[in-house]
């Protein structure tokens, strides 16, 4: 199965037995979670966007038989960064603009004697069109919604896996170092946002998206801006920084300047509740408790706690997974979790990652010092 020697990271003990227990002689997945997943690889720049958008005449998917060997199907374009990248041999391509990815997938179900079988496709990721399109190809086909199946396989990591989140992990946390210092009064965040960026590139991630506000900023989440940092600012951050399409994601608080005794209280708060929340990600607690617990560990400090969550689990290509840390949520914590812990409000923001194991949670995201507010 693996290409040229790589190591397949993918849980797939876990994908066999979910599609025993579910009846699936296969899966075809196309989005990026999915894709990236079982490919082995995450797709670059422009190649990315077909993998986001459903609508793409040049999408690339993996057939996964339960047994026999998987393929890769993509356009020509992608074809040689495939060959060197992904841990599956078998490459088919087809001639985007010409013919249709979901025709090609069709006709490789068939030479693969699976035309009548049951096979899992994402009915959240696959166009109602392109779902279309296969059934009537292969009309004794039992098409299965994998979407739910396949979020349950990728929740819990393999021992290369958690090492391929450690070290996206450093990577962010290491460049935070190494930015934070050099933010001066009267630069913009687009200024240092733009260094942030650069700085993750060089130490190796294939791209980085996320926010870097000023605290004096009452847009969060708005786009870096040329509101000006200025001496008592809080520099709120809330990167993602991919590595080897596995995702950096921490978020720590810097101040230019001395806090203030006002500013040191919200921080020690912050930071209480935070490292309370991270003890609470233990195996066997729901994802809705978790989310109560910080809920009411705010009402303690007379402070509404009104996000949507408190945290998320990791996983490939995008960060933000299941399970979510959100109100009412009856997922059940696991052993082999990696979960990104940010109860935040405003602009106090502290975020971490770590892994779920048989007693208190493993703390990931440990390169970055957070007892005290980073002082520029």
């Amino acid at each position: 199965m693996p290409n040229h020697g790589r190591s397949v990271l993918a849980n797939i003990d876990r994908l066999n037995a979910f599609m025993d227990r579910n009846g699936l002689a296969a899966v075809a997945v196309r989005t990026g979670v999915n894709f990236t997943y079982l490919s082995g690889m995450a797709m670059p720049g422009t190649l990315a966007r077909h993998l986001d958008i459903a609508s793409t005449v040049r999408g690339f998917m993996v057939l996964w038989p339960r047994h026999g060997a998987p393929v890769i199907v993509l356009d020509a374009f992608a074809e040689k960064l495939a060959r060197r990248e992904s841990w599956i041999a078998q490459v088919e391509v087809y001639q985007a603009y010409e013919k249709s990815l979901y025709s090609r997938v069709a006709e490789l179900i068939a030479d693969a004697g699976l035309a009548a079988a049951r096979i899992g496709f994402e009915q959240d990721g696959l166009s109602a069109a392109h779902w279309e399109e296969i059934q009537c190809a292969l009309p004794r086909l039992e098409m299965f919604n994998c979407s739910r199946m396949m979020d349950e396989v990728r929740w819990i990591k393999t021992t290369g896996e958690i090492a391929q989140q450690k070290s996206a992990a450093d990577l962010l946390d290491d460049v935070l170092v190494e930015i934070f210092p050099t933010i001066r009064d009267g630069e913009t965040e687009r200024e240092v946002h733009a260094r942030m960026v650069a700085a993750c590139m060089r130490r190796g991630a294939a791209y980085v998206h996320g926010i870097l506000n000023s605290s004096s900023n009452d847009v969060m989440y708005g786009g870096e801006s040329d509101v000006a940092f200025r001496t008592g600012d809080f520099v709120r951050n809330d990167y993602v920084a991919y590595f080897d399409g596995c995702p950096g994601h921490q978020s720590r608080l810097a101040i230019l300047g001395p806090p203030s005794a006002e500013q040191m209280r919200g921080y020690e708060l912050t930071l209480e509740i935070h490292r309370k929340t991270i003890d609470r990600c233990q195996a066997g607690v729901t994802a809705g408790e978790i989310y109560a617990f910080a809920v009411a560990e705010f009402r303690k400090k007379g402070i509404d706690y009104t996000a949507s969550l408190v945290g998320h689990g990791m996983g490939p290509w995008f960060h933000q997974q299941e399970p979510v840390l959100r109100r009412g949520s009856a997922i059940v914590l696991e052993k082999g979790m990696i979960l990104a812990v940010e109860p935040q409000r405003l602009h106090w923001h502290l975020q971490d990652l770590v892994l779920i194991g048989d007693g208190a949670p493993q703390l990931l995201s440990d390169k970055f010092a957070i007892d005290q507010p980073f002082v520029i």
